[in-house]
């Protein structure tokens, strides 16, 4: 046997494999391989693709369809340069497309292009990669991405980058981050503004307007704008106003240049570097209307303050927009009456404007077609003539009151609450007062009273308030259906609303038609309502009570139970008892329409002459059957009550005053059924006596010169008729169980004899038992009187 021999290792072949030419045809093969562990294969794909999405949408859409967005994903973060790059290349070109944008969304792909940017110096991949995220950062989700992954101060480094398309994509990336408030504090804290600022230089205009854009929402920041002002933003501004060729970026600038504007401390630095001259002068040299406008919004808002409207006021700024009104655009005249309306919170302003003839083009205003317009007029004319009477007198002479009437039918809320405000403070001057009656204001006031704009109201309520200090006004508003709607305005919840409803009622109380309608209508138990709360009621609630019940004694007699001396009964006052809270009080002519029925009368007092009327109703037709009205006109004469005054005026004329009262109380006892001891009160008849005159009359309002037996209530309520018509003065209080009295004052004693009182005493004058006693208020006999 021969030995083993050990078997020599084949060694392997050295000879590497010949490269093969690799040529895609389709799309799909290419995105195939994006997979290869090949770097040259990889490149080519990436350029590949890049350049086939290149040429439109339909083919970005096509690759993402065939899987092409997660492999670029990866590739971006290559250890191959190039590779790297033009995946970039393809990845930025790709995600332009909203339907690859909402495709990336889902990856995480936001982190891995931040660190990119941040550690790689290759101009391609800053241009790719911020075009990527300029895409992105339009989505909300995809802007809190790139901020809290610390995405900001690569992005303010590459403003400085000396690529204009990374610098474009960077700053429109920063413009979609500082919408929120956060992104825009962090850039400010980051350095971001000076080289922000430094883009105002570029030659490109998208990257100018892209980055006033950007400092328009950064400068909505008080902190940032202190920064962009301390970097001489304000002046660089400037610069680009008053530079023609740059005219296509004043109108962004102005935006910002208004953001600057925003207080007071900054107005005045900015004045002291003459920038509020140069925008003055800017306003005035433009000539495109829409860049003028936004200039006077520019000083519309610098005219907030107190301190910023003196500034402008020294710089002549009423010269300035008056000038303006010259100009034919209604946007430039829309931009300047809103500047009147804010300057004329300056007082000096509202005598310069109306020496410059501000006032007259302001009018002219109310008559455009434009909303805008007429609201910015009638809201300048509203603070021109706000406590300004001689600016009310040149509105008043341009003829502005009268389309001011007509414009509160508008149906813009805003023109209506300021027509109606400038109407309101017109009218404070008499003779303007009564030109805007006589327009028909208070017909034209009705609508506005049913607005559920707040403001309409309150300015409405105001202005019928200013406007109804006389009878006729106040007639004119009843006539016109006002006083429904302004009745229902105090059950606003708005406290201002509420006031100013009640200080219309309170003026309109005065007239005592006017107040009767109002109780009709609920006034007096809203009212009631309203003074029970302790968040509704006010000095305006109460004063509206008081003069509501002042104007219409039956009401006030029928709720507080008292009659003061003052308080002067007239024709149609009637008693109908005492009312309970919140209950409504009938009118008089309501009581009269009631079938009879069971409950006490309706006690009425008429001393109207009523021999013209009977000769009237003889002429009528006899055939004609009664009216309700004329049945009720009817029951109200009093002949009875006509008689007892006069006999009243002619017995007493000549007494003392204590004799006299003495002697009208012995009248109105005689009238009444006489004296009636206490101890046989019981035994007066007054209870079937009253039915029966109701019987008679068909009615359950008696007039009280019919009744014959009186008590207390009927004699006390007689009295004070026929004091008030004799010139005597005394209350009229009402107590429980039928019981009421009359209350005087009177000396005790002699006052011209030495050791008398000087001061009045009140006595309560006895009607029932000894007719014309006088007892002393708060003695037991007086006490014995008013109770049981």
């Amino acid at each position: 046997m021969g030995k083993k021999v050990k078997k020599e290792s084949t060694s392997p072949c050295k000879e590497t494999f010949e490269a093969l030419p690799v040529v895609g045809k389709t799309p799909a093969t290419v995105v195939l391989l994006l997979s290869s562990p090949e770097e040259d294969i990889l490149i080519k794909a990436c350029e590949a693709i890049h350049a086939f999405a290149d040429k439109g949408d339909e083919n970005k859409v096509s690759l993402l369809g065939l899987g092409a967005l997660e492999p670029l994903c990866q590739l971006i973060t290559h250890n191959n340069k190039v590779v790297r790059r033009n995946a970039f290349m393809a990845l930025g070109i790709m995600a332009t497309n909203g339907d690859v944008k909402c495709a990336l969304n889902k990856i995480d792909v936001i982190p891995l292009i931040i660190e990119k940017l941040s550690l790689e110096d290759d101009t391609v991949i800053h241009e790719f990669g911020t075009l990527c995220l300029a895409s992105l950062s339009v989505d909300f989700v995809c802007k809190v991405k790139i901020f809290d992954n610390n995405g900001l101060p690569p992005l303010i480094k590459l403003l400085s980058s000396p690529d204009p398309d990374v610098k474009k994509n960077s700053v429109e990336i920063i413009f979609n981050l500082v919408q929120d408030y956060k992104s825009r504090g962090a850039f400010h804290e980051l350095g971001g503004i000076p080289p922000l600022l430094d883009l105002l230089n570029s030659d490109f205009p998208v990257i100018q307007i892209l980055t006033l854009k950007t400092l328009h929402s950064i400068t909505t920041d008080k902190d940032a704008c202190s920064a962009f002002r301390e970097e001489h933003g304000f002046e660089k501004l400037i610069d680009i106003l008053n530079n023609t060729e740059f005219s296509d970026l004043h109108a962004e600038a102005l935006q910002v240049v208004a953001n600057c504007l925003c207080d007071s401390e900054t107005v005045e630095l900015i004045h002291k570097s003459s920038g509020l001259t140069r925008l003055m002068e800017f306003v005035l040299t433009s000539n495109m209307p829409e860049i003028q406008s936004s200039a006077v919004k520019c000083i519309t808002r610098v005219a907030q303050s107190a301190e910023s409207r003196k500034l402008l006021h020294d710089q002549n700024v009423e010269k300035v927009l008056v000038e303006l009104f010259s100009v034919a655009d209604v946007g430039v005249k829309t931009s300047s009456c809103q500047a009147v309306a804010a300057m004329s919170f300056h007082v000096p302003s509202k005598d310069c404007f109306r020496d410059l003839g501000a006032i007259h083009a302001v009018v002219q205003g109310l008559s455009s077609e434009s909303y805008g317009l007429r609201e910015a007029a009638t809201l300048a004319l509203s603070n021109l003539t706000h406590n300004n009477k001689d600016n009310a007198l040149a509105v008043y002479e341009a003829g502005g009151h009268e389309i001011l009437v007509q414009q509160l039918c508008e149906s813009c809320s805003r023109i209506v609450a300021n027509a109606a405000a400038t109407l309101g403070n017109m009218a404070r001057v008499e003779i303007i007062r009564c030109s805007i009656l006589s327009h028909g204001a208070m017909q034209a006031l009705l609508e506005p009273l049913k607005s559920t704009d707040t403001q309409v109201l309150i300015n409405t309520t105001q202005c019928v308030a200013l406007l109804a200090c006389d009878a006729e006004a106040r007639a004119e508003l009843r006539r016109a259906g006002g006083l429904h709607p302004l009745v229902n305005l105090l059950r606003s919840y708005h406290k201002e609303v509420l006031n100013n409803a009640c200080f219309a009622v309170n003026v309109c109380a005065s007239d005592k038609a006017t107040a009767v309608d109002m109780c009709k209508f609920g006034a007096v138990e809203i009212l009631q309502e309203v003074n029970q709360s302790v968040n509704r009621r006010s000095n305006y609630s109460n004063l509206a009570m008081t003069a509501l019940l002042n104007s219409n004694l039956s009401v006030k007699y029928s709720l507080a139970g008292h009659l003061a001396s003052t308080d002067v009964i007239s024709d149609g006052f009637y008693d109908a008892g005492k009312a309970c809270a919140g209950q409504r009080i009938l009118s008089l002519e309501e009581l009269s329409k009631q079938p009879l029925n069971q409950h006490r009368p309706v006690i009425v007092v008429n001393t109207e002459n009523t021999d013209k009327k009977k000769e009237d109703d003889k002429q009528k037709n006899e055939s004609k059957p009664e009216s309700p009205t004329e049945k009720s006109q009817k029951v109200m004469d009093d002949v009875a009550l006509q008689a007892l005054i006069k006999e009243a005026k002619e017995s007493i004329l000549l007494l003392h005053e204590r004799d006299q009262y003495v002697a009208l109380a012995r009248l109105v006892s005689e009238a009444m059924g006489g004296a009636v001891k206490m101890e046989k009160l019981h035994e007066f008849p007054w209870v079937l006596h009253l039915s029966e005159i109701k019987f008679q009359l068909q009615s359950n309002v008696i007039p009280i010169g019919l009744i014959r037996k009186g008590i207390y209530c009927h004699r006390a309520l007689l009295f004070k008729c026929l004091a008030d018509c004799t010139g005597l003065t005394c209350t009229l209080v009402r107590g429980e169980y039928n019981r009421a009295w009359n209350e005087v004052l009177l000396f005790d004693g002699n006052p011209s004899k030495i050791g008398c009182s000087l001061k009045p005493c009140r006595f309560i004058i006895d009607l029932m038992h000894q007719p014309g006693n006088l007892l002393a208020a708060n003695t037991t006999a007086a006490v014995q009187y008013q109770t049981i």
